[in-house]
């Protein structure tokens, strides 16, 4: 049985494309990936801009010292923030010819980032693709391959399993995490025709939320592939998503009208929304 949420309150709007929610040290942190800036959102709904990137910004992660780093789609580097500026933590432009995206980073630093996999934009076909690992040290590698567009992502609480939303595969893939960082044994976690997923985000019992395009409305999904909950989500759809608040029961979502860049900059119909679950957040981001 489907349960239907209660309708989410605005937050913050007037935004571009909100995307790469998280929740950290008491707050909300997001991209909005079309405007070129990272948002801190407090409790109290007001907003600090972080720091501003015209590379386009996208998943958003801590290091284990704090330090923040942020993805940089367009010329495919991985930086942090720090108090001297932006520096580059990892350059991925030598192994993805196309954008990146999303971004994981685990509990040792090591950050799981995708990328489109074609130049979706202008109209390019989807074709498999892969998610980097990009170690503390830099060093850039294949984590794993042969995935439709690989997008949000989350870390369970142990540590040992990866799950990723297959933008373009229609479905959520999950996998075992090596000792070296890498991914195997893959699976399907839940997927059915006609499902885009983009953010995701871990609850405490494993479900799934998962941001849904084109559908107007964001889906809690538990392992093979059944729905527990559904929040509508009329005249717009859901980008990303993020368990937060002081007990992880206010689910966050990032949405607006459009994904096309030129649209979402003219609309300005971003928003951050939030309604409370029954479920916390666990695991990572």
């Amino acid at each position: 049985m489907t349960t239907t949420v209660d309708t989410p309150a605005t937050v913050l709007d007037g935004l571009a494309f909100p995307e790469g929610a998280r929740w950290h040290d008491g707050a909300l942190y997001f991209s909005d990936m079309h405007d070129g800036i990272v948002w801190r959102l407090a409790p109290d709904g007001r907003a600090t801009k972080i720091v501003e990137l015209s590379t386009l910004p996208s998943g958003i992660g801590w290091l284990p010292d704090g330090t923040m780093c942020v993805v940089s789609m367009a010329d495919r580097r991985m930086l942090r923030i720090t108090s001297q500026g932006l520096e580059v933590a990892a350059d991925l432009s030598g192994l993805s010819p196309y954008v990146i995206n999303d971004m994981v980073i685990d509990r040792k630093g090591r950050a799981y980032i995708g990328t489109f996999g074609c130049d979706f934009n202008n109209g390019d076909p989807p074709r498999p693709t892969q998610v980097f690992l990009a170690y503390p040290n830099g060093d850039v590698t294949i984590a794993a391959d042969g995935i439709m567009f690989p997008n949000g992502a989350v870390i369970t609480p142990d540590g040992r399993t990866f799950i990723v939303a297959e933008t373009f595969g229609e479905c959520l893939s999950a996998f075992d995490i090596q000792a070296d960082g890498l991914l195997s044994n893959r699976r399907l976690f839940g997927g059915f025709k006609g499902f885009v997923p983009d953010g995701i985000c871990l609850d405490a019992e494993g479900g799934v939320w998962a941001a849904c395009l084109g559908a107007n409305r964001i889906i809690r999904m538990i392992q093979g592939g059944n729905i527990t909950d559904t929040i509508p989500l009329p005249g717009r759809d859901s980008y990303a998503c993020i368990l937060g608040g002081p007990d992880r029961r206010d689910l966050y979502i990032c949405t607006a009208r459009s994904y096309v860049p030129s649209e979402t900059r003219a609309q300005r119909a971003g928003k951050i929304e939030v309604v409370r679950v029954a479920i916390p957040g666990a695991g990572l981001p």
